[in-house]
Parts: structure tokens; C-alpha cells; sequence
């Protein structure tokens, strides 16, 4: 793993960066491309990276082993970066917002020589809004958190920023995973057992982590209903992409994912049973082989997805038939 840091466009901050490059031939086979070039072959000459973005309320270190896996499976180098508020990255400025995001992918894209973006909760919203005006050639997203005609606005509670400015960060804790139902079965206990257990786990170092990432995760959900969009402000969106969610992940994801696949050409959706909302950060390599298989434009994936063009509403395919 290489580590750097980078100055964001704005002069004034910067954004730590880790890179992981292959070291043995991809497992995918090389794919002919329209142009008669190779996709996701070792030896081609300038092969663009791979960005992965992160969520909330954590760090780029929990995707490492996501990143090594599709670096491998790509024969391609791919890059994590901490977003601004963590790691050595540089902290969330006062007039924070998508933009800042956008920019800063744009940034990292510029210095990694990549073109190709995976993205998972939170960072699936900044990939697709910067798919709008920036020049992403491929883009996965998971679970992707976009609020379209208000949908996620329900999903915020007061409670959280009002627990925050009174230093009640176990109750902010408890309505931040209650609202967004993102944490399986535990987001559907009270929030009196929420708060013990978000007592329990800031014993551990990824809970208070967490706790001190609480901060961001209110900046960031601002963020997301500010830019609450229309599924035509997605028209413009050529970039192709895959928006999968997991079969085990709160539906309102998935909705999403449909609705916008249905509405934009350039956008499929794919639903990948047996998989929590968060799947990237697990064992196991389905989502890998799913991630790099589209990247590199994998034949066999294509003609799946044409044989499932008939599915309603956007659900073009599963994965897993």
C-alpha cells in the first residue's frame, strides 16, 4: 500500500490518499474492447486506476481489503482516500456541501490517473452527482444514498443535530441508525437499547471511531437533502453505471436504484441477494467480481444484461440467476 497526501482544489485543504497496486495477473480475462483494445489486461500501457469512496462514519481503511480485491481481479491499481473530517485527511470547512465532495473526487481522479469510480452509501451519492458534470468513464455504486422528490427526508431526525450541540453523542447515535435503518436488525431496537449499545460498543476502536465521526454524518446528511434532485436532473448522465444494492440492505436503496435505472439510459440496477447494506466491508468476493466485471466490460456481463432488458422497473438484473 502506497500512502500520500493531496492538495484539494479549494488551496486550502488536502486529502489523504492509499493505493493498491496488482501484483499478480488479473483473475478476469482480458475482454475485447469496441475499439478492438483489451479491458482489465496487466501489460496494457496506461491503464486508468479505480477511486473507491467510502460512507459515512468511517474511514477508507474498513474498503483496503475491497480495493486489493479488485485491484487483483483487474490487473489495475485502485484507490481509497479518507474524505475530509478523518484520518489524515483535512477537516469538513464551514460551507461544506456536494460540491466540496465532487471537487474532491475530481481532484483524486486527476492525481491517481483514474477514471473509473466504485462508490458505496454516501459516497455513491457524491459519485452520482459528480457523474453529472465530471468525467467518470465507469461507475459501481452500493447502496447508494440519493434522495429523489424528498424520499430521504424522513429519514433525517432532528434529534440527531439537537443530541449533537448538547454532547449526547449516544443519543445522536441512536437516531442516526434508527432514522437510516442502515445497521440490519439492530437499527429496529428501541432507542433506549440503541443508546446502551452505542455505550457498549465505544469500548471497541471502530465504535469510537465512529462516535468521533458522528460530526460529519450530520454535515453529510445535510448535504444529501439539500441536494434532493428530480430523476430528470439525471437525464444528462452518460456515464455507465451499475447501482447494486443488497437483498438484506433497507429497501429505500433499492427503490432508488430502480426508479433511476427505469428513467436514465446510461444507469442499470442490480439487486445482490444475501447482502447488507454493509456488504463491501465484509468477507467474501461477490461483490468484487461483480464490481470488476463491469469495469472491465466483461462480454459475458453484457449479454446478461440484454437478455434481462425486459425486467419492469429498471431491474434489468440479478445477480446470482
Amino acid at each position: 500500500m502506497e500512502t500520500r497526501t493531496i492538495r484539494t482544489d479549494d488551496g486550502d485543504g488536502h486529502l489523504e490518499v492509499h493505493s493498491f497496486r496488482p501484483v499478480a495477473s488479473p483473475a478476469l480475462p482480458a475482454t475485447g474492447g469496441p475499439d478492438g483494445s483489451l479491458d482489465g489486461h496487466p501489460d496494457d500501457a496506461g491503464q486508468p486506476g479505480v477511486v473507491v469512496i467510502h460512507g459515512t462514519l468511517v474511514t477508507d481503511a474498513l474498503y483496503r481489503p475491497f480495493a486489493m480485491k479488485i485491484a487483483r481481479l483487474l490487473g489495475r491499481p485502485v484507490h481509497t482516500y479518507n474524505r475530509r473530517g478523518r484520518g489524515g485527511s483535512a477537516g469538513q470547512r464551514e460551507d461544506y456541501s456536494a460540491a466540496t465532495e465532487i471537487s474532491d473526487l475530481a481532484a483524486v481522479m486527476r492525481a491517481t490517473g483514474s477514471a473509473d469510480v466504485v462508490a458505496h452509501s454516501y459516497g455513491g451519492f457524491v459519485a452520482l452527482q459528480a457523474a453529472r458534470t465530471e468525467p467518470i468513464r465507469r461507475l459501481v455504486t452500493y447502496d447508494a444514498a440519493v434522495s429523489l422528490s424528498g424520499s430521504l427526508e424522513r429519514r433525517w431526525r432532528p434529534e440527531l443535530e439537537h443530541s449533537m450541540a448538547a454532547g449526547q453523542l449516544d443519543h445522536a447515535w441512536a437516531h442516526l441508525v434508527q432514522g437510516l435503518e442502515t445497521a440490519g436488525p439492530v437499527s429496529k431496537l428501541p432507542l433506549g437499547a440503541l443508546r446502551m449499545l452505542s455505550i457498549l460498543s465505544a469500548r471497541t476502536r471502530l465504535g469510537a471511531e465512529m462516535r468521533q465521526l458522528l460530526p460529519t454524518a450530520v454535515a453529510e446528511m445535510r448535504a444529501v437533502l439539500k441536494a434532493d434532485a428530480e430523476l430528470a436532473d439525471f437525464a444528462g448522465v452518460t456515464t455507465p453505471t451499475l447501482m447494486l444494492s443488497g437483498g438484506w440492505s433497507p429497501a429505500y436503496f433499492a427503490e432508488t436504484g430502480r426508479q433511476l435505472a427505469a428513467a436514465v439510459p446510461a444507469i442499470d440496477f442490480a439487486l445482490v441477494p444475501g447482502q447488507l447494506h454493509e456488504g463491501p466491508l465484509r468477507p467474501g468476493h461477490r461483490l468484487a467480481l461483480t464490481t470488476a466485471r463491469f469495469l472491465a466490460n466483461d462480454v459475458g456481463l453484457r449479454l446478461q444484461r440484454i437478455r434481462a432488458a425486459r425486467h419492469p422497473l429498471g431491474s434489468r438484473f440479478r445477480i446470482g440467476q
